[in-house]
């Protein structure tokens, strides 16, 4: 007589049994519970943090969490779904194509109709083409799902348009010395036992971590296997254990931010050299060449401006570099690009400049251009006055009319000021050429 065969729930709650008993990392069984329990991002989960505001109104809209990795994105996500009482579902840019998010829109259009609402994780969103990118939208406009992207790439750079003014983007930070240091108490308490060291590799393995708080508890439980009964390490001992070494500086906290802003300011104050030992201080702890080659761009821009209009473009070109030679070769063009900044004449005007349209154009309403420099395609407006009186700068004398192009309640305004240093030397005899053509025209 053959043997009873097990019924199939039987051994889906073996199952079960088994995977509860079943070793887990130390990350994984101390995730976070509630929203409270997450460390380190104050400003987004705290009782005055974003999320919490928005929890408190009982409204969610789509959202974008940009920061380094083992800052908590993946675990805020799920238990803002556990908050909201939505159905959590997640996917990964890494690995879903158009077929994938066509299958997962259409389940959450079949969850909404039954009244269950979803919020969709979607993780390195940032990996998604554009046209990916914009499958997105019709499903986020119409409420079908609550889309919560992770991406640790600046959004503004890899991200449409179109999606970004549909989400909010919340920054996560790297997580401090004082939260690393919660979460080794808090596995000491689970694991009822301290860890191995003594103060100042303590201090190390804090450092290791590197603002990642899945990687300092992976860190840790690390550490516990390594130790032999009542064996305590020292600082060179768990280098030497982990094989891993301390980092210079803490990418996501005060040294990261120390740093980048000496090398900025160096490169501001014509100071090459200067500007290059930050810069390599940097490289040798592990920074991400191209945040730096971005920050670059962003003095560039900044400091040099029309000073010297060729210093974003070699900042460009350093970046391209970089991208087509890789590390460590692409590093010499973001160094030379440094040097080159350095040494340029260097001007905040077009900066000033932009900051000050841009409060006046905010600050002005929608006021409508003079009608002589507006087109009219139709019968009608040019019965208005669209387009009439308008003067073609190419057929005067000089090629500058002299006209106003500000609208009529505003007024002429100066924005750009250009300072008599560098090429903005001769932007400045331009600019005051025209200024004396328009004077005269006006008498």
């Amino acid at each position: 007589m053959s043997p009873k065969r097990p019924q199939q729930s039987d051994n889906l709650f073996s199952a079960a049994g088994l995977e509860r008993e079943a070793p887990r990392p130390l990350p994984d069984r101390l995730r976070p519970r509630a929203l409270s329990e997450v460390v380190g991002q104050d400003h987004i989960v705290g009782p005055d943090g974003a999320l919490t505001r928005m929890l408190e109104t009982r409204t969610l809209g789509s959202l974008v969490f940009w920061g380094p990795p083992g800052t908590g994105k993946t675990t805020v996500a799920r238990l803002l779904a556990d908050a909201t009482e939505l159905h959590f579902e997640q996917i990964s840019a890494v690995f879903s194509g158009v077929a994938d998010l066509k299958k997962v829109f259409d389940a959450a259009r079949a969850r909404r109709q039954m009244g269950t609402g979803t919020l969709l994780f979607v993780d390195e969103v940032h990996r998604f083409n554009k046209a990916q990118q914009d499958s997105f939208l019709p499903v986020m406009e119409d409420g079908t799902v609550v889309m919560v992207g992770a991406t640790t790439e600046n959004p503004s750079f890899e991200l449409n348009a179109a999606l970004l003014s549909r989400a909010r983007v919340l920054v996560f930070r790297s997580l401090d010395a004082e939260a690393i240091e919660k979460l080794f108490a808090h596995a000491e308490a689970v694991e009822g036992r301290k860890l191995p060291l003594d103060a100042e590799a303590r201090a190390v393995l804090v450092r290791m971590a590197d603002g990642d708080g899945r990687a300092s508890l992976t860190l840790a439980e690390e550490v516990w296997r390594s130790a032999r009964a009542g064996e305590v390490f020292n600082a060179a001992q768990l280098q030497e254990i982990l094989q891993r070494r301390a980092p210079i500086y803490d990418k996501g906290a005060d040294g990261h931010y120390n740093l980048i802003s000496a090398l900025h300011k160096s490169v501001r104050g014509s100071d090459p050299d200067a500007a290059l030992y930050y810069l390599c201080r940097m490289f040798d702890a592990g920074e991400d060449p191209l945040f730096l080659a971005r920050r670059v761009v962003r003095m560039a821009v900044e400091d040099i401006g029309l000073a010297d209009p060729q210093a974003l473009v070699i900042c460009n070109a350093a970046k391209d570099a970089y991208d087509f030679l890789g590390s460590p070769e692409g590093e010499l063009a973001i160094a030379q690009a440094v040097i080159y900044l350095a040494t340029a004449p260097k001007s905040n005007a077009a900066y000033t400049a932009y900051k000050a349209a841009m409060r006046t154009a905010k600050q002005a309403g929608s006021l409508l251009p003079p009608k002589h420099i507006l087109n009219a395609p139709t019968g009608l407006m040019k019965a208005e006055g669209y387009g009439g009186g308008y003067q073609y700068d190419h057929d005067t004398p000089e090629g500058f009319s002299g006209q106003e192009y500000f609208p009529d309640a505003l007024g002429h305004q100066t924005f750009y000021d250009p300072p008599d240093r560098g090429f903005e030397r001769e932007i400045r005899k331009r600019l005051d050429y025209w200024a004396k053509l328009r004077a005269a025209k006006e008498k």
